[in-house]
């Protein structure tokens, strides 16, 4: 059992930047996958990027391959997720979350056991 609390949503400028932290606690260190979801009213959660247990393998949605960058850093039981080149269409509610019974990364939000409440992205044009 974990807790997971999202941080660094805000409003920003087409084409500007935002870096979402995810700050986990219960001792998890390098023992869960961690993925990043989005969710508009009235939508299934949307895969956005998942990383593995060491970091060294991602996976990303087609509509954020060469914007976002998901990382984490064990030591400090926190996982980043870097959004560059904003778009309007990427507003929404961000949620980070994490499974422990996997090795590999997963894109299903039915998938994970952990939620964070989530952080609040907006993108203006």
């Amino acid at each position: 059992q974990v807790q997971l609390a999202e941080s660094g949503g805000g409003l920003v400028q087409a084409g500007g930047s935002l870096r979402l932290s995810c700050a986990a606690s219960g001792r998890i260190g390098s023992s869960y996958v961690m993925g990043w979801f989005r969710q508009c009213p009235g939508k299934e959660r949307e895969f956005v990027a998942a990383i593995n247990r060491s970091g060294g393998s991602t996976l990303y949605a087609d509509s954020v391959k060469g914007r976002f960058t998901i990382s984490r850093d064990n030591a400090k039981n926190t996982v980043y997720l870097q959004m560059n080149s904003l778009k309007p269409e990427d507003t929404t509610v961000y949620y980070c979350a994490a499974e422990p019974y996997t090795s590999v990364v997963l894109t299903t939000y039915v998938d994970y056991d952990y939620w964070g409440q989530g952080t609040q992205v907006t993108v203006s044009s």
